[in-house]
């Protein structure tokens, strides 16, 4: 008789813990987030061995390229780096620096900029013609100083966000683009901070995942029915 009451007990405490197990995914499933918002920015990109491009950590003010470095900036829409389109021009120091001769206190910048497509373009602006330059800056220079030597006028906003480059486009910054709600990966200002108006708050999730306050929520469920469970046994035992 014992033995036949905890056979009992085990399947009800097992379709209790299914019970909590499917309102866990369910809550989880709810927090998804709808398709992220885009945005229409400056990509800032960094050259990588044979021509290719690897997207920023850092923004232009906070990297100290190398002699012999390239950088790439490309207009783009996107609402993350996966999403952001590329230079379309090789980062090939040599092509781009072999007329610049070397000299001493100074380093070579290879410099692309891509002012993107007629559809990246804000309010059917015309988008200049790509442009690359030979930036020759002092050994500190960040890649910010590199492309103002190359670029100007540059705009940034009030959190250093990079907005125009050569003047391009004449207003706006990292502004929203037609989508569903959020603000997953916002692009990231000069310092590394996001786009204003696109910053994290202490409680949400990095990469389109659940925030910290939604799991710590389903981590009480889980452990408030495990509880439940436990004191059942307790009775019929």
């Amino acid at each position: 008789m014992r033995l036949l009451r905890r056979m009992r007990l085990l399947r009800r405490t097992g379709a209790t813990g299914a019970l909590l197990l499917a309102g866990a995914v369910t809550v989880l499933a709810a927090a998804r987030p709808a398709q992220a918002q885009e945005y229409r920015y400056w990509a800032f990109w960094d050259g990588a061995d044979r021509g290719s491009w690897t997207y920023a950590t850092q923004g232009p003010a906070t990297v100290r390229p190398a002699d012999g470095a390239v950088e790439g900036f490309r207009f783009t829409v996107g609402a993350d780096s996966a999403a952001a389109g590329r230079p379309r021009a090789a980062a090939d120091f040599d092509a781009l620096c072999r007329a610049t001769p070397a000299k001493d206190g100074r380093k070579r910048i290879g410099i692309v900029i891509d002012f993107g497509t007629a559809a990246d373009a804000p309010g059917g602006a015309r988008p200049p013609a790509a442009r690359t330059a030979c930036a020759q800056v002092s050994e500190d220079a960040s890649a910010g100083e590199a492309l103002a030597a190359v670029a100007r006028p540059l705009r940034y906003d009030s959190n250093a966000l990079l907005c125009a480059i050569a003047g391009y486009p004449t207003s706006g910054c990292a502004d929203q683009v037609s989508g569903a709600d959020g603000a997953k990966g916002a692009p990231k200002g000069a310092d590394g901070s996001t786009a204003s108006g696109g910053s994290k708050g202490a409680g949400d999730g990095g990469a389109g995942g659940p925030s910290a306050g939604l799991l710590g929520g389903v981590a009480a469920v889980v452990v408030l029915g495990g509880a439940a469970v436990w004191q059942a046994r307790r009775r019929r035992g």
